[in-house]
Parts: C-alpha cells; structure tokens; sequence
C-alpha cells in the first residue's frame, strides 16, 4: 500500500518557456512551491483534460485531493474521461481559479487499493461532505511531472513551472 504522508521532496523551479510574453528571466518573484500546494489543496473545483482515442481533448470540471505529493480523484468507470485514461493516462489538472493558477501536467493511475480511498475519506468528507463512495468506482492518483503557476496581475515577474524529476 503506498505511504499517505506528505511528501518533502521539492520540485526544481524555473520560467516556464513562453517566447514573446515579457517573462522575466531572473529567479526573483518565482512562486515558492508551498504557494502551489496551498493552491492544489484549497481548491474545490478542478478542470480535468484527458485525450480521447482519436486524438481530440475532453475537459471536465472534478473534484479532487492534493495528497501525498499527488492529486488525487474518483470518477465513475463509463465517463469520458475513465475511457479516455484506460487508453492514454496523459492529463492536465488546473485549479478553478484562472487569476491564481495552477496546472498540473501528470499520468493518471488506477489505484486499486480499497485501504488507500479508506484513508482518503476523511479529507474528501472534510472538504466536501462525502467520503468519496463506497470503493466501487476508479480512484486515480495523478503525479505531477510539470506545474505552472501564475498570478495574473503579477504574471510576467511570477510566472514559475516547477519540475519534477
């Protein structure tokens, strides 16, 4: 079963590559990653993007944990994006509040373990009244591998994407 504490291994951090929008290239005003973990975690809403089959993207608003280092959400087996993941697991996980953002880019993976949604439950309840189910359905767990971070009013100076090795 894999281990429910938080993790403290910290990303690198750097600008994001994004030529001709005036980014600053000095690594003052790079967001700490404890501002992205607040982030990750406070949100109530997230947008989900899978890839269908045929190539085309399918976004989704969800509800979901950051946890252990990772985000974590249940879905029902027939939804679009459970098909989607069983054919390629690549996604996108953003934050609900665009001004603020984080987008985390990672592979979703099937967790199977009946004791590790046990543990979730008490912060899913926490957070939005429910436990998360009864175990029946898929519970994913999405590592980051890249995350931005920006605040708009501040974006060209705060601009960061944290890497994951």
């Amino acid at each position: 079963m894999p281990k429910l504490k938080q993790k403290n291994a910290l990303p690198r951090a750097g600008r994001p590559q994004i030529p001709d929008y005036g980014i600053s290239k000095s690594k003052t005003g790079l967001l700490p990653w404890k501002w992205a973990v607040e982030t990750l975690t406070e949100s109530r809403e997230y947008w989900m993007v899978t890839v269908r089959p045929d190539g085309r993207p399918h976004a989704m608003i969800i509800w979901g944990l950051w946890f252990d280092g990772a985000f974590w959400f249940g879905t029902g087996s027939k939804t679009q994006k459970a098909r989607n993941l069983s054919k390629n697991p690549n996604c996108i996980v953003g934050t609900q509040d665009a001004a603020q953002a984080v987008i985390l880019e990672g592979v979703a993976e099937l967790v199977a373990d009946p004791a590790v949604a046990k543990k979730l439950g008490p912060a899913s309840l926490r957070k939005y009244g429910m436990s998360g189910g009864d175990g029946s359905e898929p519970l994913y767990r999405v590592r980051p591998r890249r995350v931005f971070g920006l605040i708009e009013k501040s974006f060209p100076k705060t601009a960061t994407r944290w890497i994951f090795d």
